[in-house]
């Protein structure tokens, strides 16, 4: 992001993280994509073409909560974006799609596939909350993963990962703010986005371009991450710079 852009969303955008206590014995951790084909170099089109700091710090982070939630036997809910082969999602490059290897969890995550307080949802929208939507009978009635691994383990509050800050995280962290306020989950209060374990990818103007994709593709990393998270604070998410897992 250049400076100038920068300084503009910052003095216009305030966004105020601020490091947060959570009481580990009623907090899940929710971990969102963090798979080859956004996070491995070279693993994809939206992957990062070198290493990149944001995404790094991402695993990192995320790697490091779950280890402190798995020790604990607390829940862990991971999406996997696992797109169909041949479904298009303009504007963006196919990505993450079934069979390809993107669409799996990274190796500092891998451990979560066998992990016993791991549920793992593979996701073929951009809305993870929409992702976990499974038909429970053939008389049209549905439920949703979400909604019961909230209410199964009477969590009050949700601690989030992931990436896109700005796109999967944010629409999972929009809905699920939604359905809290119609009482899908009573006994969730709070719902506190990382930000340090989160992150975006960078898709410069030029770069779009030259992928046959139009200008409005452009996706710069510093920005779009900055804006999902002013979205998901106006909207009633908790910002947190850093944890305390009480």
């Amino acid at each position: 992001m250049s400076a100038p852009l920068q300084e503009l969303l910052e003095r216009e955008l305030p966004i105020a993280p601020e490091r947060r206590t959570l009481p580990l014995a009623s907090t899940g951790l929710v971990v969102i994509d963090e798979v080859h084909g956004f996070c491995t170099v070279g693993a994809g089109n939206l992957a990062p073409a070198a290493p990149n700091p944001q995404v790094l710090r991402m695993v990192e982070e995320t790697a490091g909560l779950g280890g402190r939630f798995a020790d604990a036997h607390r829940p862990i809910l991971a999406f996997l974006d696992t797109h169909q082969p041949g479904v298009p999602e303009p504007p963006y490059p196919p990505h993450c799609e079934k069979g390809t290897g993107e669409e799996n969890l990274v190796p500092e995550l891998a451990w979560l596939d066998d992990d016993p307080n791991a549920t793992l949802i593979r996701k073929d929208c951009i809305n993870g909350f929409v992702g976990a939507i499974e038909n429970a009978s053939q008389h049209g009635l549905h439920h949703n993963k979400t909604v019961d691994w909230v209410n199964v383990h009477r969590l009050d509050t949700v601690l989030v990962t992931g990436i896109c800050t700005d796109i999967c995280v944010m629409d999972f962290v929009l809905t699920l703010l939604s359905a809290r306020n119609h009482r899908l989950m009573p006994t969730l209060k709070d719902i506190v986005v990382l930000e340090p374990a989160c992150a975006t990818y960078d898709l410069p103007r030029a770069a779009a371009e030259g992928m046959d994709l139009p200008a409005t593709a452009a996706h710069p990393q510093h920005a779009t991450h900055h804006l999902g998270l002013y979205f998901m604070a106006a909207r009633g998410a908790v910002l947190a710079s850093g944890v305390d897992l009480a």
